[in-house]
C-alpha cells in the first residue's frame, strides 16, 4: 500500500493553465498567432455549470422531471475554462456587436473552431477517455495484480 499522504490537498495540484492555438485569425503585434490560456475544472465546478443548464419541468400528475440543454452546458463549461481572452471583456464583448460571454464565443470564433475547443476543453479535463479504455486498465491492473500476488 502507498502512503496516503499522495492524496492530500497539497500534493495533488488541480489548477492547470493549457496553451491551446484556438484560431491563427488572432495575431499579436508580431503578427504571430495568439494561444488562448484554458483551465481545468474540479468536478465541484463542473456540477454548478451542469445545473445552471438544466431545467426542471412539471409533467402530468406533478412528476418533476430534469432536463440538461447540452449545447447549453457545453457553452457555459467553455467559458468557464477559458482564462485568456477575457471573455466576459465589456470591450471585447462590445466589438463584436453581443453581451455575454457565451455569445461573444459563438460570434467571435468560425464552427470548426469552436468545435475543436471544446474538444480540447474536453480533454484537459479528462472527458477525452473513452470509458472501454478505463474498464481495459482496470481489468489489466487487477490481472497484474494478481499475478503479482501469485508470484509472491
Amino acid at each position: 500500500m502507498s502512503d496516503i499522504s499522495v492524496f492530500f490537498a497539497q500534493n495533488a495540484p488541480i489548477e492547470t493553465n493549457v496553451e491551446y492555438m484556438v484560431s491563427d485569425r488572432f495575431k499579436g503585434k508580431d503578427g504571430k498567432p495568439v494561444p488562448w490560456i484554458l483551465r481545468c475544472m474540479t468536478e465541484d465546478e463542473n456540477e454548478t455549470i451542469r445545473k445552471a443548464a438544466t431545467k426542471r419541468e412539471r409533467g402530468k400528475n406533478g412528476i418533476v422531471t430534469q432536463e440538461t440543454n447540452q449545447n447549453e452546458y457545453m457553452a457555459k463549461l467553455v467559458v468557464a475554462s477559458v482564462v485568456f481572452p477575457n471573455l466576459k471583456d465589456e470591450s471585447l464583448q462590445k466589438s463584436y456587436g453581443v453581451m455575454g460571454a457565451e455569445a461573444l464565443l459563438k460570434k467571435m470564433l468560425l464552427s470548426g473552431e469552436y468545435t475543436t475547443l471544446i474538444m480540447k476543453i474536453q480533454e484537459i479535463n479528462g472527458f477525452d477517455t473513452d470509458m472501454n479504455e478505463l474498464v481495459d486498465e482496470a481489468k489489466n491492473c487487477s490481472t497484474e495484480d494478481m499475478t503479482q500476488k501469485d508470484n509472491a
